[in-house]
């Protein structure tokens, strides 16, 4: 996908503040810190768009960042931060349960993980939720320029096995720095949301009775 547009909407804190375009959204899950919104500015090749911070927790709403007219980006606030309260990180759980579970336009998430270290506690839990809801999802390793390039493979096998990842569940190896899984990521991505589907459709039946009467 080229990306020739993107843009913040909103930080959303409740079901009546979700964009009503009806496109497709690909949510972004992982502990605070891991990278997620250095991904977003990757993939669309922008420096600041997605707001980074050194300060865990930092992310409290659904932050909406549309990309062309075809797709939001769905950033939701990071766990594992140790300095919320008990109370309001179950309250951020719940938000971010009910957006997951009941959301129609979601189309997939993008679990990401720090390639550095083994998954969490959260990671795993947050794996194992989606695996029982039946939530398509892709696991993005981050950071992987933080790491020897020869010891790329042994960590995603870590990170697999901690997870007791599915077989048939995508593993991306992604570096925002490098560009590194940029392409992998968006054909997943155009996959799930069957980006250009609708041309292709309707171009066919155009097209298709006029070649098979010039090749016979």
């Amino acid at each position: 996908m080229k990306v020739n547009q993107a843009e913040f909407i909103i930080s959303a804190v409740g079901p009546s503040q979700y964009p009503m375009d009806a496109l497709p959204e690909i949510a972004l899950a992982g502990r605070s810190n891991v990278g997620k919104s250095s991904l977003i500015n990757r993939m669309i090749n922008r420096k600041n768009l997605a707001r980074t911070s050194s300060k865990p927790g930092k992310t409290q709403q659904l932050n909406y960042y549309k990309i062309n007219s075809d797709l939001f980006f769905v950033d939701l606030p990071g766990y594992g931060y140790a300095q919320v309260s008990k109370t309001e990180r179950e309250k951020w759980g719940k938000f971010i349960e009910n957006y997951l579970l009941h959301r129609e336009f979601l189309k997939l998430v993008l679990l990401v993980i720090d390639l550095r270290h083994p998954p969490s506690k959260d990671d795993q839990a947050m794996y194992s939720w989606l695996k029982h809801h039946g939530t398509p999802l892709c696991i993005v390793t981050t950071k992987a320029d933080k790491i020897p390039r020869s010891k790329w493979q042994q960590h995603v096998k870590i990170v697999k096995e901690t997870l007791g990842a599915d077989k048939s569940d995508p593993v991306v190896l992604f570096s925002s720095e490098l560009g590194l899984g940029k392409d992998e990521l968006w054909q997943i991505i155009e996959q799930k949301i069957d980006y250009g589907a609708d041309t292709t459709a309707e171009e066919q039946p155009e097209t298709q009775p006029e070649s098979a009467e010039q090749e016979h």
